[in-house]
C-alpha cells in the first residue's frame, strides 16, 4: 500500500484502476476522442454506472462521499486511459459539485447536488472572458443587472468546456461596477444552459476534440435571485474554493496522462526490435523512462500532499499552484519523450502517445497559466506582486 494512502483510499484506487481497464480501455477513448465536437455519452453512461459524478458529495445529498483525495485518485486513474477525455468527468466536478458545495445554499443543495451525483445533470463553467484570459478580474465585462426577481446577464464567455451539452452554466459576472476593489462587485449565477438569450458555439482546437470547448454570448438573459450561488457580489470569494480545487483536479489529470505515457513507452521498448534487440536495451532511452519516473514519482507526492492539506481544510493555495505546474510541465515533457521513443508510431493516430501529448499541453495554460501561478508563488516567499 502507499505509504501517504489510507487502507481505505487504497481499495478505492485498485477498484478504481481495475474498471478503468475494463470500461474504458485506450483503444475505445482513442476513438472515441476522433470524433470532434460530439460528447461520448456512452462515456457518461459508463461513469454514471460506476458512481463518479457523486464522487466528494456526501451521502445526504445522493453522493458518494469522499474527500478531495478520492476525487484526486479517480481522476488520476481515469486520465491514464481517457486523456483529455477525462473532462467529461471533471468539468461537473468542480463547475457543479464543488460551486454548489462550497457556494450554495442548503436550499440550492438539496437541489442540485443529488441529480449531479446521479448524473442527471451536467454543468459547465463560464467564466473566462475572450479579453481576459487568466486576468478574470482585470478582464471581466459580463455584466449582471439587477431587476425584479432576478438578474439580467450581458456579456461574452469562451473556453467553456462542454457548454454546448451542459445543462446549466456557472457563469461569473460583474454585479456592482461601483466595487471599490475589482474583487468585490462579483456574483456567482447557476444558469440554466437553454435560457433565452444565450448562444453557445464550440471552437475548432488542437486536443480534447470530443469535448467541446466553446463561446458563451449572453443577451439579457434573465437569472432568478434563487440561482444566485452565495451572497451578490461576493461571488470572487466563493469561487477560490472552486478554482483551488480545479487546479489539484488539473494536476492528478496530468499525473494520469504521465502514467498512460509511461506505461505504452515501456510496453514498446520491451517489444520494439532494432539492431537485433529490443529497443530497451538502448541507454538513451532507458534515461528518457528515468526521467519519466522520476518526474511521475514527484508530482505524485506533491499531489497526495496538497490532496491532504485540502482534504484537512488547510490553507493549500500555493500547493495547489506548484504541483497544477509540476504535473502539467512533467507530463508535456515526457509525452514528448514518449513520441520519440516510439519514432514515426508515436506520431501515429493509431496509438495513444499523440494524443497524450496534444490533450496535456492545454493544462499549462488553463485552467491558470504556469507564468502567472509562478507569480503567485513567488510573491507567497515575500517578491512583490507582478500583476
Amino acid at each position: 500500500m502507499h505509504a501517504m494512502l489510507s487502507e481505505e483510499d487504497q481499495m478505492f484506487l485498485d477498484y478504481t484502476r481495475r474498471w478503468v481497464d475494463k470500461e474504458c480501455p485506450k483503444d475505445w477513448c482513442r476513438e472515441l476522442e476522433t470524433r470532434e465536437h460530439q460528447f461520448p455519452h456512452e462515456l457518461w453512461d459508463k461513469l454514471v454506472a460506476f458512481g463518479a459524478h457523486g464522487i466528494g458529495v456526501a451521502e445526504e445529498y445522493g453522493g458518494q462521499g469522499g474527500s478531495i483525495i478520492t476525487q484526486a485518485l479517480f481522476a488520476r486513474e481515469f486520465a491514464r486511459n481517457a486523456a483529455g477525455l477525462s473532462w467529461v468527468w471533471g468539468v461537473t466536478s468542480f463547475s457543479g459539485t464543488k460551486a454548489v458545495l462550497f457556494g450554495g445554499s442548503e436550499e440550492q443543495k438539496q437541489r442540485f447536488l443529488p441529480k449531479i451525483a446521479s448524473g442527471e445533470l451536467k454543468t459547465a463553467m463560464a467564466f473566462t472572458e475572450p479579453s481576459g484570459g487568466t486576468d478574470l478580474l482585470g478582464g471581466m465585462k459580463s455584466r449582471a443587472t439587477k431587476v425584479d426577481g432576478g438578474w439580467l446577464l450581458k456579456g461574452e464567455k469562451i473556453w467553456s468546456t462542454g457548454a454546448d451539452v451542459a445543462d446549466y452554466l456557472l457563469v461569473m459576472a460583474r454585479s456592482d461596477p461601483n466595487a471599490s476593489k475589482r474583487s468585490d462587485g462579483i456574483s456567482i449565477f447557476f444558469v440554466p444552459r437553454h435560457s433565452e438569450g444565450i448562444g453557445v458555439t464550440p471552437l475548432a482546437k488542437l486536443g480534447m476534440r470530443a469535448v467541446s470547448s466553446c463561446t458563451v454570448a449572453m443577451e439579457d438573459v434573465f437569472v432568478p435571485d434563487e440561482l444566485v450561488l452565495g451572497e451578490p457580489h461576493k461571488g470572487w470569494y466563493h469561487s477560490t474554493k472552486t478554482l483551488n480545487n480545479e487546479r489539484l483536479v488539473n494536476a492528478a489529470t496530468c499525473l494520469g496522462m504521465l502514467d498512460g505515457v509511461i506505461e505504452d513507452a515501456i510496453e514498446h521498448m520491451q517489444t520494439r526490435q532494432a539492431f537485433g534487440k529490443p529497443i530497451g536495451q538502448f541507454q538513451a532511452l532507458q534515461h528518457y523512462l528515468a526521467d519519466m519516473a522520476m518526474w511521475q514519482k514527484q508530482g505524485e507526492l506533491l499531489m497526495l500532499h496538497t490532496a491532504q492539506l485540502q482534504a484537512e481544510g488547510q490553507p493549500s493555495h500555493i500547493e495547489s499552484g506548484m504541483v497544477k505546474v509540476l504535473c502539467s510541465e512533467y507530463v508535456s515533457k515526457a509525452a514528448d519523450l514518449g513520441i520519440q521513443i516510439l519514432g514515426g508510431m508515436g506520431y501515429s493516430a493509431e496509438t495513444d502517445m499523440q494524443r497524450y501529448w496534444r490533450d496535456s499541453r492545454l493544462l499549462r495554460i488553463g485552467p491558470i497559466s504556469n507564468e502567472m501561478a509562478r507569480n503567485m508563488i513567488a510573491e507567497s516567499y515575500g517578491m512583490p506582486r507582478s500583476f
